[in-house]
């Protein structure tokens, strides 16, 4: 890393960095035709706002920016990596909550959990920040049992894509690549502490979630990285 997320001078580097950020993905995306797929059959809660949408790590980029100005409470990795992520969604007009499942998990939960049910929106990456890779973490489902928000699964693919060797297969679209993003069947979890409950619902939505990204995938004939 060349920034130090601790480092005193960094302050101005890192919303350097994350206005970077922002316009490189701006340019990478305005000229790329793309898809939307299932919106019609979510169409409702999408417009009510009152949600928690769930994608993989890998496919952040695409759907970050569809949203884009939403405000929505993004939980985001309290790691110097995160802290790029974390700089660019701001600029997005997103609200990202620093704190990930191994560090500073509870108290990032609980924050979120706060803030969706003041009206935010809520997203989670329920593979983040360190996989395992396309398996859910339980986080998300705990956040709607507690808020009572259904979820949403999304994932996004692109017919030119970089794929890189990290251990989610982040994708990269390539300028001008024509996309496709779909929005999977809503998840609803009850507000219970059954262990077999919260699991039947985790498995449920790793369950679409994969299903939607094999579809998005197969759509340009590719092979889910």
């Amino acid at each position: 890393m060349l920034l130090k997320k601790d480092d005193e001078s960094s302050d101005l580097k890192w919303r350097l960095v994350g206005l970077l950020g922002k316009l490189f993905i701006d340019g990478l995306f305005i000229f790329s035709p793309y898809r939307v797929a299932g919106y019609q059959k979510t169409a409702s809660i999408l417009n009510s706002g009152r949600y928690i949408m769930a994608f993989w790590h890998s496919r952040i980029l695409f759907i970050a920016y569809r949203h884009k100005g939403k405000n929505a409470a993004i939980l985001v990795s309290d790691s110097a990596d995160g802290e790029i992520i974390a700089q660019i969604i701001k600029r997005q007009g997103h609200l990202p909550v620093r704190g990930s499942t191994g560090k500073g998990g509870v108290r990032a939960l609980a924050r979120l959990i706060s803030l969706v049910k003041q009206g935010h929106i809520g997203a989670v990456v329920p593979d983040g920040p360190q996989g395992p890779r396309y398996k859910v973490q339980p986080g998300v489902i705990l956040l709607a049992a507690k808020t009572g928000l259904p979820i949403i699964p999304a994932s996004y693919s692109a017919k030119h894509r970089k794929v890189f060797a990290s251990w989610d297969r982040f994708i990269m679209p390539l300028p001008g690549s024509p996309g496709l993003m779909i929005y999977g069947k809503p998840v609803r979890v009850p507000n219970t502490d059954r262990a077999a409950v919260l699991e039947g619902c985790r498995r449920q939505l790793e369950n679409e979630l994969n299903r939607i990204t094999a579809l998005a995938d197969g759509y340009f004939g590719h092979e889910v990285d």
